[in-house]
């Protein structure tokens, strides 16, 4: 009996250390397969994670999904995960750059508002015909507000780090469509987060105005110190320290920071990776080239570690043999309409000043871009307990299929030049998942 509990642990870690190394490996060889198809290696490891869960490892004798993951192991994974989504995060705020915006300001905000407005309002009236449906999350009622919110909220992102990687591989980045989109999707994201702190503190307070307005209290004097306080103390610590080249020291803060802002967005009612993206965004970026090398290269080592464990639970959440008939309608509903508001929303302002049709619809594809920033939404509305398992598979399935059809139906670089003349843009130097 005393050597009980120790050897259960020990089996525990085995078959953790084992899963990892499983996920790895599934992720690198589907990963450079989606490359082969002009598709982003995210497209390739999101897959792995569907594949190694019920709707394809699950389909062999064996049960297969729950020997290599057992029920056990399955909340170590979650919290690998987790810590891998933080850092990401981090990366992601402290990577977002202005001068990426700054030559399409204007134009920039016109097609992001464009299109996450009406996407936002396609998925509100989405939830509305689906909410009769999905009402309920593990016998617990969820308020239509809730459902509604996030369901505009999923609509509305543009995955920043993978509309990047897209624009790279097809040498887009230095053409007027490619500046546009980059600045558009990055003003997205900002918005997806401020939508996906709205709609955690919505769920926290559970119908509570009186709660609601505390977290908005909370929240806003939490920016507030984060901005005041936190950031010019980061800009006299990062000087300081690398000046007197204390690399290690300064990365193991940053992470260590990363961390306790997660957790006191947490502690306030919004979910964590609002935290670690706004500590990220008040970090200094200057020595640029210094933190690049020292620090930010370190962080996306860890990163192709951790995340791809992010997509296997992702993906062991996703069962399309758990649909019915009425949920494919309903999915192939909310692909239409996903793809109806990110097109039209950008198309709009995009012709209205002077895009030619081409870039507009280029345009429209490279904003409809859903990827890691939809999935990280999805995971916290099922951690919310907004989402029940069905209408997680349908949505995790509409981000890959509108991610993936961006790369084949662009215009080639050629076809854009001879349309108008290139625009040089700043190359981002965001994630490139």
């Amino acid at each position: 009996m005393i050597t009980a509990a120790p050897a259960a642990q020990e089996t525990r870690m085995a078959f953790l250390l084992a899963g990892i190394a499983v996920v790895l490996l599934t992720g690198i060889v589907l990963g450079r397969y989606a490359r082969h198809l002009r598709q982003p290696a995210v497209i390739g490891e999101i897959t792995a994670g569907i594949v190694l869960g019920p709707s394809v490892l699950g389909l062999l004798p064996g049960d297969l999904p729950h020997r290599v993951f057992p029920a056990d192991v399955r909340p170590l994974l979650s919290a690998v995960s987790q810590v891998g989504l933080v850092l990401f995060m981090f990366v992601v705020g402290w990577e977002f750059e202005k001068r990426l915006i700054r030559p399409h300001a204007g134009l920039a905000a016109g097609v992001s508002l464009g299109s996450i407005a009406l996407a936002f309002g396609l998925g509100v009236a989405v939830a509305g015909l689906l909410y009769p449906y999905h009402s309920t999350v593990a016998g617990k009622h969820i308020p239509f507000t809730a459902f509604a919110v996030f369901m505009g909220t999923a609509m509305s992102v543009t995955a920043f780090p993978v509309l990047a990687r897209i624009l790279s591989d097809n040498r887009l980045l230095d053409l007027r469509v490619g500046g546009l989109a980059l600045a558009s999707a990055a003003i997205d994201d900002v918005l997806a987060w401020c939508l996906l702190a709205y709609v955690s503190a919505l769920v926290s307070a559970d119908g509570d105005f009186s709660e609601l307005a505390g977290i908005g209290v909370l929240s806003v004097g939490y920016v507030a110190v984060m901005f005041l306080v936190v950031r010019p103390l980061l800009t006299r610590l990062v000087w300081r320290w690398a000046g007197a080249e204390r690399w290690s020291s300064l990365l193991v803060v940053l992470c260590a920071g990363a961390f306790l802002s997660a957790w006191a967005t947490s502690m306030i009612g919004i979910h964590a990776i609002f935290g670690a993206f706004l500590f990220g965004f008040v970090l200094p970026r200057e020595p640029a080239l210094l933190l690049a090398r020292h620090v930010r290269k370190p962080l996306d080592t860890i990163g192709l570690v951790l995340l791809p464990v992010f997509f296997v639970v992702t993906g062991l959440g996703v069962d399309l043999g758990a649909l019915g008939g009425g949920d494919y309608l309903a999915l192939v509903l909310v692909i239409v309409v996903a793809c109806t508001g990110k097109l039209l929303g950008a198309a709009v302002p995009a012709r209205l000043a002077g895009l030619s049709w081409r870039e507009t619809k280029d345009l429209g594809l490279l904003m409809n871009t859903r990827g890691l920033t939809e999935l990280i939404i999805l995971n916290a509305a099922v951690g919310l307990g907004v989402l029940d398992d069905r209408m997680f598979t349908i949505m995790v399935i509409m981000a890959l299929v509108t991610t993936a059809m961006a790369g084949p139906l662009l215009s080639r670089r050629e076809q854009l030049q001879a349309a108008l003349p290139p625009q040089p843009v700043a190359d981002p130097v965001g994630p490139r998942s």
